[in-house]
């Protein structure tokens, strides 16, 4: 079945709306159509967090509220969600909330143009962590940016907020049971289908229903975390319709684990395939955190990741490494292929009209295997990679090497394999001779251009060094060094 209207919670009151348009961004239907104007523009590319909402969605029988960028969220990917603004936070009795009770008390606002979005920000944190480490802080408030305070006084304001008052007295959570029944409700399996041409909006009811709508109509853009395709809307003024939104689909969130695998499917988060991640690949741990901030973490998903192809992904380098197989699927057709073979050209790849990326499997690294990644980028946190090397190594008995895989994002026009360097090592012993000979060897793999990010020069060397600092790494020299140092 298919019904004509994108249903979702705003706040307290139930909105069904028939006539959206693809591109349309919850940020401006907020202030312009609603004339909620707490959430404010400051950089229309989810950077700043000045526009920050949190959306509750449906995560097996509960809601979990994200923090999200609302300047790149379409408005037609909130169908079965709930969206809370700044003016609906409220504490007991009309008084102030106890985010906001904390943010005055401890002067974490000074021009007042950010502090809607930290506000907003912490309160999703404090939902789920009342008591939260300094380090749960800084990374819930990564993606937010302010010029005034230094940001000391808005930690201090987090760690004090629960001394106001706890979750559990929060008077949002009481609404939240109804709130949930009318989710659940509207979340019937019927497709949404509204619009004609390029103004059509579909929200399939099922993972099937996306993949029978996909395969009659291949030349729609497809949008789960919209990440990516929000800027093609904020900077690029780029016509994107007819759209499928994908984000709400269940099945798509499935994180499946074997005993020498983990399967996930397109549609997690890297938020939510943050606590796998370090369970079955803590090397990766390091490189999520600095993927975005946390309201781009909250939306944008692996599969997106993968499917745009890219050339500076974050995860495609330390995947290809890790021998990663893809799962794509046509109608009930599905074809499997390793990761790396995925990638053709720049802005091509191995995906056929109708064809989605439905998971991604991730082999177990074997034990005692060597295996490291690195993201350079000009800023540590919320910042494109200016590239992205990952390193995996195996060992002989005599010590040398049996297999190498590097890959790399940034170097080329596509994620790719530094093969000329491999066959370098492969049969060599684990020495800095034999790293040396291959850093030698890097310019047979990559021409890398120079750009905004850094010159050609600049990525070829940093390349070079990045195996170097694997060597260090994996031999132990750089903890003497720091050692004697110290």
């Amino acid at each position: 079945m298919s019904k004509g209207a994108i249903r979702f919670i705003l706040n307290d009151e139930e909105i069904s709306l028939t006539d959206v348009k693809p591109d349309a961004m919850l940020l401006d239907w907020l202030r312009l159509e609603r004339r909620l104007r707490g959430s404010k523009e400051g950089c229309a590319e989810g950077d700043c967090g000045a526009c920050t909402v949190l959306v509750g969605r449906l995560m097996g029988d509960e809601i979990i509220y994200d923090s999200v960028t609302s300047c790149i969220r379409f408005v037609g990917s909130l169908h079965g969600t709930h969206v809370v603004t700044i003016e609906h936070l409220r504490g007991k009795d009309g008084i102030l909330h106890p985010v906001q009770q904390a943010m005055v008390d401890h002067h974490g606002s000074q021009c007042g143009f950010c502090t809607p979005g930290f506000v907003m920000s912490l309160y999703g944190l404090w939902m789920r962590q009342p008591q939260p480490t300094q380090v749960a802080i800084e990374k819930a408030l990564q993606g937010n940016l302010c010029r005034c305070t230094g940001y000391a006084p808005i930690i201090r304001a987090a760690k004090a907020i629960s001394s106001y008052g706890a979750p559990e007295a929060d008077p949002l959570r009481a609404e939240r049971i109804a709130i949930k029944s009318k989710i659940i409700a509207i979340h019937d399996g019927s497709r949404v289908d509204i619009g004609e041409g390029p103004s059509r909006i579909i929200v399939p009811g099922s993972l099937d229903d996306f993949a029978d709508v996909y395969a009659e109509n291949p030349g729609a853009t497809i949008v789960a975390g919209s990440t990516d395709v929000g800027l093609w809307v904020t900077k690029f003024m780029r016509a994107i319709g007819p759209v499928i939104f994908i984000g709400h689909l269940q099945e798509l969130k499935a994180i499946k684990t074997s005993a020498d695998a983990v399967q996930f499917f397109a549609g997690v988060s890297y938020s939510e395939a943050l606590p796998v991640i370090g369970a079955h690949f803590p090397q990766l741990g390091e490189l999520w955190s600095r993927i975005a901030g946390e309201q781009v973490r909250n939306m944008g998903t692996i599969g997106g990741n993968i499917a745009n192809g890219s050339p500076i992904g974050d995860t495609p380098p330390p995947f290809i490494a890790l021998g990663a197989r893809l799962t794509l699927r046509k109608g009930v057709e599905r074809r499997e292929m390793a990761l790396q073979d995925y990638f053709i050209a720049y802005g091509k790849q191995d995906r056929q009209p109708g064809e989605f990326v439905e998971s991604v499997t991730l082999p177990l690294l074997p034990e005692g295997e060597k295996f490291a990644v690195y993201k350079i980028s000009k800023r540590r946190e919320e910042d494109i990679s200016a590239l992205c090397g990952a390193f995996r190594v195996s060992l002989d008995e005599t010590g040398a090497v049996a297999a190498a895989k590097i890959a790399f994002g940034g170097m080329a026009a596509t994620p790719k394999r530094a093969s000329a360097v491999e066959a370098t090592l492969v049969g060599k012993p684990w020495t800095l001779a034999t790293i040396e000979a291959a850093m030698a060897v890097f310019e047979q793999d990559y021409q890398p251009i120079s750009d905004m990010r850094a010159s050609a020069d600049y990525r070829l060397l940093t390349a070079r060094n990045l195996l170097l600092r694997f060597f260090h790494e994996t031999t132990g020299v750089s903890q003497r060094l720091k050692r004697e140092v110290a």
